[in-house]
């Protein structure tokens, strides 16, 4: 993949129509090339049904809820692959599984890992957070029964941390998300380092926050409905999103000559 040796960016506002245009654009991408959005959304299903089975295996149902919204976090990073076929289709470049493949490899020697622990991090945080939370208010609850029942969860304690649970990874999220939105893609295209990419990023979101934040809310709704029916929802949910945050990321940060 040739690279592009870029200055610094700069930031555009984003309206409600880029996001539009961008998911219209996203859904076309998988059209034309089914078969990357297929294979790659395929990683995130067997991924969620490890996850699951680990899980309950385990006999600790409660944690299925965090690791189901945690795991994808990791999205934008197995992302890449949409990126590039996005990238070849609105340069009008010939795809080649080889080439694609060959262009995630490399990532290994960019800036990409950097940012995969980034967002590894704040993955591990989150579920350390989740415990904590989670023991501070129902450390002493009776639990015999959270296997087979959810009452606990319905009690003054658990209704309280479910709340604070949700408002902290909803911190987390949008902080996340506002490092990551456009910084991915950003990195796959550009030679840029990553701290510089998720200041970008960031400057993206804090420039048109409320189009921004709601593309967010809209990418959290879709991947959970997309999960609930045993993670299958992800064959079609995760390629349209991924090749439209690629698309998005067009519109919203432009390159100086």
């Amino acid at each position: 993949m040739e690279q592009v040796q870029a200055d610094r960016p700069e930031v555009m506002h984003v309206e409600v129509s880029d996001l539009r245009m961008a998911l219209r654009a996203g859904w076309q991408d998988f059209l034309a090339a089914p078969y990357y959005g297929l294979l790659f959304a395929c990683i995130y299903v067997i991924g969620g049904w490890l996850i699951y089975f680990v899980v309950t295996g385990t006999g600790q149902v409660w944690w299925t809820l965090p690791a189901a919204a945690g795991f994808p976090i990791l999205g934008p990073f197995i992302a890449c692959g949409l990126y590039d076929v996005s990238r070849r289709l609105e340069a009008g470049l010939p795809l080649n599984r080889h080439q694609t493949f060959l262009v995630i490899f490399r990532q290994k020697d960019r800036q990409i890992p950097s940012m995969a622990a980034v967002i590894v991090v704040f993955f591990l945080f989150w579920n350390f957070l989740s415990h904590m939370i989670f023991a501070l208010f129902l450390g002493n609850a009776v639990m015999t029964n959270v296997s087979s029942s959810l009452a606990v969860f319905l009690s003054p304690a658990g209704l309280t941390m479910l709340a604070v649970g949700t408002a902290v990874g909803a911190v987390f999220a949008t902080l996340l998300f506002s490092l990551t939105v456009v910084s991915l893609p950003m990195l796959l295209e550009h030679e840029v380092d990553f701290v510089t990419a998720m200041i970008t990023s960031f400057a993206v979101v804090t420039e048109s926050p409320a189009v921004m934040l709601g593309w967010g809310a809209l990418i959290a709704v879709a991947l959970f409905l997309a999960m609930l029916p045993g993670f299958f929802g992800l064959f079609v949910v995760l390629p349209v999103l991924g090749h439209a945050s690629w698309h998005l990321y067009r519109r919203a940060v432009s390159w100086e000559s």
